[in-house]
């Protein structure tokens, strides 16, 4: 069976002007990925990323570190959805520099009141379906990541993939392989680590989920502080 590794980005600059660059813990966690990918041997036939800076970013951590590293090709069918479209469509207010920003600042838990506000934010974006009111509709994302893992299935010279991309590609292809509906879909997209490797194992007519969020390279090191979901 040839199988999908499909790796989630390192930590981003949360909160930062350019969330799309890794921070130094998310660049930490890539290095750590590929070594942990070098000591077992594994061997990997290609290597295909979203064009996100923090998917590429990702893939030229584990590189540096993981000597057997092949060609980076990128495809932008593993590109995460448009979050600032998504939170702009729940709250326009949030288009007032900073509003976003002081209202979760408010809160007891800022990282817990950002999560529940993004969490409404995807639900009502899963809920409005082909509406046309989006950039880009829940059912287009969907599509458009599954044509992007369809591309390497259907490449029978492609025995091991590693794909570097975001959370929200990788719960979309869980949801897949798995049939779930949205709302289980969305439960699991939330405990998705930085770094983390989901396995999926496919051969002609059979697809199927080897493994969900594996993070043992961070866990390896004893340092809690080495593992983060945002």
């Amino acid at each position: 069976m040839a199988q999908l590794l499909l790796v989630r980005h390192g930590q981003a600059s949360f909160g930062a002007s350019d969330y799309d660059k890794l921070s130094d813990l998310g660049v930490d966690q890539s290095r750590a990925l590929g070594r942990w990918w070098a000591q077992s041997g594994l061997g990997i036939d290609s290597m295909v990323s979203g064009d996100m800076l923090r998917h590429r970013e990702t893939a030229d951590g584990v590189r540096e570190a993981f000597p057997d590293a092949t060609e980076l090709h990128i495809d932008s069918g593993f590109n995460e959805y448009d979050f600032q479209d998504v939170m702009l469509r729940y709250r326009p207010d949030f288009a007032e520099g900073g509003v976003m920003r002081r209202l979760v600042a408010e809160k007891s838990n800022p990282k817990q009141a950002f999560q529940e506000l993004f969490s409404q934010a995807t639900a009502r974006w899963m809920d409005a379906g082909d509406s046309g009111e989006y950039e880009e509709s829940w059912p287009a994302f969907r599509d458009r990541v599954v044509a992007a893992a369809r591309r390497i299935i259907e490449d029978d010279s492609r025995r091991v993939t590693a794909v570097f991309t975001s959370g929200g590609p990788i719960g979309a292809l869980v949801q897949w392989v798995l049939g779930l509906d949205n709302l289980q879909m969305q439960s699991l997209n939330w405990v998705i680590a930085n770094s983390s490797v989901t396995g999926v194992i496919y051969r002609p007519g059979q697809i199927s989920l080897s493994y969900f969020n594996n993070f043992a390279h961070l866990q390896q090191t004893g340092d809690r502080s080495f593992i983060s979901y945002r």
